[in-house]
């Protein structure tokens, strides 16, 4: 195919924004209505190329859709873009998620609205980049982009906390210190490895499949990998690198929250495997077994911690830190069950967590209030909302029938074929159970209990506020009945990950 299209989609919603800054602040519905075509021209071009790839290309595997333009000669920069069955479905992750946070309950934000949706527009683009460069400057570049608009988004339109002492100025300054020095590990990291590849090569490159095919010495990978690997798991909110995600989530506006919860971690799990993996499996191997039981502490901590919230930002935020977890623990597998299983729970989480902060979001519009204990009894006059509370809560236990089902089983399945990392797995296990309590526990404290007159009066999810439930609740329901429109995607392109650690465990007559 001759067409750009993923330049088309990665610019969608940066014109979408030029766009915008034309447009007087008055006509905010305008503005609104440029954001919603502008992400769903995105959404629907990534359908487009999911579609194609997996009726035309799956079988083949490997890179599609590919764009190559050099933009830094000297250095050995081009904006070469491409996807596969790795990035594929974070891409359109993204855009379902982007797409529906237009409109989120975020939707009926006045206060300097034009410049909240340029901002959003920005952050999209920025994550879709990251997803789809095949250049690791190209890659490190969308990464930054991603940072300013997040603490901008946070500190004006975002919200503080009646249980804790948060801010939401504090909440965007510790998101933003965190994700700055997660990338400061990274540049460190990428640095290192272009200087030692120009000199393997004899000239520069940034090419990621190129530098895949270096054998950096044993000593060099753990070394570059564990630099990269601080990076990237700061992001995936491996602990101890965690405590700014539940702080961002609550202090985020809906729209961000989405985003946050349900593409940004994902660069850092993309990251780990696309690049750490992928060029430095040595290191891989021996950094697995502590990022297993790391992977621990985030599944049981952040459960426990989820028990104890009162407010329901920060049950779903600790949530989330806990299911990243099991995607770190799928990531040390190391093998293709697991890694298959990572990704796909990657998207599944993405989904899920979207839909819940979307219906959190809607409460506290209408409410006032996201502390639990001052709720209850909601699904009396707000039934659609309720109902779509409970798809969330389903999905976020592991309903079978729901996104979510499969993909944790499979990250287990995985685990327990390593020796290595099965007794880390059995505890997470555990994970699941104390998950399903503090979520159902939620769902009944907020929506369930004797009618409540102050309520009375409040809206029902309607019209606009609609178009994110149906489009969340529809890939939640669909990818968990069909489980193989994701699963197969995954497979085709963690086999070539796969088959890179299986030749370099064999270089050194290792076994991975």
């Amino acid at each position: 195919m001759n067409f750009p299209v993923l330049t088309t989609i990665l610019l969608a919603p940066i014109i979408g924004a030029l766009i915008s800054v034309f447009i007087p602040k008055e006509r905010s519905g305008a503005i609104k209505a440029v954001a919603g075509i502008a992400t769903f021209i995105s959404l629907a071009l990534s359908i487009f190329v999911y579609y194609i790839y997996y009726t035309q290309n799956l079988a083949v595997g490997g890179f599609a859709f590919t764009e190559d333009i050099p933009f830094v000669t000297d250095l050995g920069v081009v904006y070469s873009l491409g996807v596969d069955g790795l990035s594929l479905p974070l891409l359109l992750l993204t855009n379902v998620i982007g797409f529906s946070a237009v409109f989120s309950r975020s939707w009926s934000i006045e206060k300097r609205a034009k410049e909240f949706y340029i901002l959003l527009l920005i952050l999209i683009a920025g994550v879709m980049g990251t997803f789809i460069a095949r250049d690791l400057f190209i890659f490190f570049l969308f990464y930054e982009v991603v940072v300013i608009p997040i603490y901008i988004m946070v500190i004006i339109w975002g919200s503080g906390s009646k249980t804790k002492d948060v801010n939401k100025e504090y909440a965007g300054m510790k998101l933003t210190i965190y994700l700055l020095i997660g990338s400061a590990f990274l540049l460190a990291g990428l640095i290192w490895m272009y200087v030692l590849a120009g000199n393997m090569l004899g000239t520069p490159t940034f090419d990621i499949e190129k530098l895949a095919t270096l054998n950096f010495s044993r000593n060099l990978q753990i070394a570059i990998f564990g630099l990269m690997a601080l990076g990237f798991t700061s992001l995936i909110s491996m602990f101890p690198f965690h405590s700014w995600s539940p702080d961002g989530y609550a202090g985020a506006p809906t729209a961000v929250s989405m985003i946050h919860a349900g593409v940004l971690k994902k660069i850092g799990g993309y990251g780990l495997i696309r690049i750490g993996i992928f060029i430095f499996p040595l290191g891989a191997k021996f950094w697995a077994p502590l990022i297993a039981i790391l992977a621990v502490c985030n599944v049981l901590y952040a459960a426990f911690i989820s028990l104890a919230q009162k407010d329901m930002k920060y049950v779903v935020g600790y949530s989330s830190v806990s299911h990243m977890g099991f995607v770190l623990i799928g990531i040390a597998s190391l093998n293709v069950i697991g890694l298959n299983g990572a990704v796909a729970n990657m998207f599944a989480h993405g989904i899920m967590a979207a839909l819940f902060f979307s219906v959190v979001g809607y409460i506290y519009a209408e409410t006032k209030t996201r502390h639990i204990p001052d709720l209850g009894g909601v699904a009396h006059q707000m039934p659609r909302l309720a109902g779509v509370f409970l798809v969330a809560t389903m999905a976020s236990a592991g309903l079978p029938g729901l996104i979510t089902f499969v993909p944790e089983f499979t990250v287990f399945m995985g685990a327990f074929s390593e020796p290595a990392i099965r007794i880390p797995a059995i505890l997470a296990l555990t994970g699941i159970i104390i998950g399903a309590v503090y979520v159902l526990r939620m769902a009944a404290n907020v929506l369930f209990g004797p009618r409540k007159t102050e309520w009375d009066g409040k809206i029902d999810i309607k019209g606009s506020y609609m178009i994110p439930v149906i489009v969340l609740v529809a890939f939640t329901v669909i990818f968990g009945l069909f489980p193989s429109l994701l699963m197969d995607m995954v497979n085709s392109g963690i086999t070539p990950i796969a088959e890179r650690l299986v030749e370099a465990s064999s270089q050194i007559g290792g076994n991975l």
